[in-house]
């Protein structure tokens, strides 16, 4: 859709929404951002994928990308507490040709990991958009994806234990990377069409057969 498209369809359904949700969606919408990208490999606690959704929507980063191979990216609603309103899941399978894709949309492809001379977050830079990986909660990242990774990122330990939980490292991940960005004089928030497209999704789960009323509007207009 272009952008006037866009911008109609979300008039359209703001009608179904009440003034305090619609009042929500603009003030929450303008510190979204994909900047950074979270990505997890073939996570299987359905607690931990619901933690990590509430971390990045709270960070304001409101996609996840879930690789799948084992198992299924499906979060507890109970522990997401309504973040999964808000975030969106793109499920792609677990191989090479997922990551390329990934890296092919202008992402830096960073592995959280002590591999491979790792930065520490603290001390870490981020000047690009960076997808960011968390492995699985037995085996951490493959040694594939490390080979293939630009660069390794690292949480400091200060105790015996070597790693946190993956939705604790994700969620300490996800607000210090968008502190930095806060500080930075990086453009990091969603340009004019990913923001009305945003706006168009939370709207969209936020009414009641909301997916059937956009279908619905999308055909009789004839638009994709």
């Amino acid at each position: 859709m272009q952008m006037k498209e866009l911008t109609e369809t979300y008039d359209y359904l703001k009608q179904f929404l009440t003034e305090e949700r619609l009042a929500k969606i603009e003030h929450f919408s303008q510190e979204s951002s994909d900047f950074v990208l979270p990505v997890v490999e073939d996570i299987y606690q359905f607690r931990n994928a619901a933690a990590i959704v509430r971390s990045v929507e709270a960070c304001g980063f409101h996609k996840v990308v879930a690789l799948q191979e084992e198992y299924s990216f499906e979060p507890n609603l109970r522990v997401t507490k309504g973040a999964d309103t808000w975030v969106e899941v793109e499920r792609l399978p677990r191989n090479m040709e997922s990551f390329q894709n990934i890296k092919d949309r202008g992402y830096k492809i960073v592995v959280v990991s002590l591999e491979n001379n790792a930065k520490m977050l603290p001390e870490y830079e981020i000047t690009e958009p960076i997808a960011l990986v968390f492995g699985t909660e037995m085996e951490g990242v493959s040694q594939e994806i490390l080979d293939f990774a630009d660069e390794t990122l690292a949480i400091p330990m200060y105790g015996f234990t070597r790693s946190f939980n993956v939705s604790v490292a994700a969620s300490i991940c996800m607000y210090e990377l968008k502190q930095k960005l806060i500080k930075s004089d990086i453009d990091y928030k969603l340009n004019e069409e990913k923001l009305l497209r945003m706006k168009i999704l939370w709207a969209t789960n936020s009414i009641k057969s909301g997916k059937e009323i956009l279908a619905k509007y999308q055909k009789e207009h004839n638009l994709n």
